[in-house]
């Protein structure tokens, strides 16, 4: 590494976790540890509130879920492009906006990534979705400069973005063999991005790739909106959604879908928003769903069963088989099931739009489903089965390669950052 040049990373910056890379000039990028030996980071920090610390990744989730008092933050992509984005909220050592824990959090994963690489890096590439809000080109420009402005607060002083399914595409890149036409699909925890890129190893050297890109399309669904709907049908039921009070109405419903929601859950917990829960008692026939609501409102529960129901989805994914969400922290021997009918009813909606925008790129670059050489899939929601299965029926034929699905974003940002420098 040349001591008078920083080095040039690559951050993939995600939902629902982060990743860091660096490619040296003629080598393979390389995924940097920075959780122990895990290249994948959580995007999750906890503000402890008894001894006054910050905590990142696997540490901030494993203190809050043992019953640390203080704050925990996730999914903050999310909030990307919203007003809430200026909003102060507090934490222990006062009230800070959420692009400044956004910053905060990038600055502890350009720390980590200077214990790796020796220098402290100060050019950057970071992953963007097509779509940081749909259809809303003003909110995400908004979205765009407010990453751009956490990033530079964090240290990084030369900061571009490059489209994250293309820097997949990047990646793939470095393992295709002739010239190809390839669907890009990620899907991570907040959005479904998709890109028509045409690749080959005579194309790798060329600077300008813009021509190789003959399409992009997004929406604004990922896993953590899979993970809601199946919160809200598994699970939230049993705390009272849907339930007839004595009235014959229904228990109103908007603290159901917070409570779902893994970044509105932190808000539940505000005195004012306990209080009105509870008042909510005399529109339940069956106070026991009312108890069950209390407790997790009161006892803080609300992360750990979004992480028990994102559990239960990866779980079933993998084996396609029912599995249980555990809800003993609500009540002793609770527990909801979860079979692979079930997940497939429950996604079939939001899925159903994801293959359409696929679809919609495709025949935005000119092309059938026919004409692609492959689909390479990346980006950690890409792996359910009830995706997969949709992808396979609407673009028969055509081969899916499941590809670094945490780690390839990052990947295609380093060689991104290796070209830009």
């Amino acid at each position: 590494m040349n001591p008078l040049r920083t080095p040039a990373i690559g951050i993939d910056f995600g939902t629902s976790n982060s990743a860091v890379s660096y490619a040296s000039p003629g080598e393979a990028a390389r995924l940097l540890p920075i959780e122990g030996s895990a290249t994948t980071l959580p995007t999750a920090l906890f503000f402890n509130a008894e001894d006054r610390s910050t905590h990142f990744g696997r540490d901030a989730i494993a203190l809050y879920l043992s019953g640390v008092e203080g704050r925990l933050m996730r999914s903050l992509k999310s909030l990307l492009g919203s007003p809430l984005m200026q909003e102060k909220t507090a934490v222990y050592d006062g009230l800070v906006s959420f692009e400044d824990i956004i910053a905060r959090f990038l600055h502890e994963l350009v720390t980590r990534a200077e214990r790796e690489l020796g220098q402290r890096p100060e050019r950057v590439v970071i992953g963007r979705p097509v779509h940081f809000v749909d259809d809303d080109t003003k909110r995400d420009q908004r979205a765009e400069e407010s990453m751009r402005h956490a990033a530079r607060a964090a240290g990084l002083r030369d900061v571009s973005f490059q489209y994250e399914p293309i820097a997949a595409a990047f990646d793939y890149e470095q393992r295709v063999t002739r010239e190809s036409l390839i669907l890009i699909v990620d899907i991570g925890g907040g959005t479904s991005d998709f890109t028509v890129v045409r690749l080959g190893p005579e194309r790798m050297a060329r600077a300008d790739r813009a021509d190789d890109v003959l399409a992009t399309s997004g929406v604004h669904i990922g896993g953590t909106d899979f993970d809601q709907r199946l919160n809200l049908e598994r699970v939230m039921p049993l705390l009272g959604l849907r339930h007839l009070g004595p009235s014959g109405r229904e228990v109103p419903s908007k603290v159901f879908f917070e409570l779902s929601s893994w970044h509105l859950i932190n808000w539940l917990y505000a005195p004012k928003a306990v209080r009105q829960a509870r008042e909510l008692r005399s529109s339940y026939s069956d106070r026991q769903l009312h108890d069950r609501l209390m407790t997790v409102l009161e006892e803080r529960h609300g992360h750990r069963i979004a992480s028990e129901v994102e559990q239960a989805k990866i779980d079933g994914s993998v084996s396609d088989a029912e599995v249980s969400i555990d809800l003993s922290c609500i009540e002793p021997g609770l527990v909801s099931a979860l079979t692979p009918a079930d997940m497939a009813q429950q996604l079939a909606a939001p899925l159903e739009n994801v293959v359409a925008c696929a679809h919609a790129c495709v025949k935005r670059a000119g092309l059938r489903s026919g004409d692609l050489d492959a689909i390479y899939l990346t980006g950690g929601s890409s792996a359910l089965r009830p995706f997969q299965r949709a992808l396979r029926a609407s673009f028969a034929g055509v081969p899916l390669i499941e590809g670094d699905l945490l780690g390839g974003v990052a990947a295609g940002l380093a060689y991104s950052a290796r070209t830009s420098g």
